[in-house]
């Protein structure tokens, strides 16, 4: 079991995901790649005191990328998309 600290990496601050925090009050967070769902739920809880009714998670697929000759590879992972309760909210950096 993770410790509930290192599961959440970042948020994710995109315009895909600006849209659907207003549309669906849902957020995305960058989170660890062994973590699961009541993990991310249960750390998502307990740092910004919401309810969380769902959690979605995909794990990404790091790109493949070439400066010059030379070409290397990004690393993989995983993104939590969490729907909250009707009227909460989580305040991240939105006014930026």
């Amino acid at each position: 079991m993770l410790h509930k600290r290192s599961v959440l990496r970042k948020p994710l601050l995109t315009e895909k995901i600006a849209a659907i925090q207003d549309k669906n009050n849902q957020y995305a967070f960058e989170v660890d790649p062994n973590a699961n769902k009541i993990e991310i739920k249960r750390a998502i809880e307990l740092k910004y005191s919401v309810k969380v009714l769902n959690v979605n998670t995909m794990s990404v697929r790091g790109k493949t990328k070439r400066l010059g000759r030379f070409s290397g590879k990004r690393a993989d992972w995983k993104k939590a998309v969490v729907t909250l309760k009707a009227g909460d909210h989580i305040e991240l950096a939105q006014n930026v």
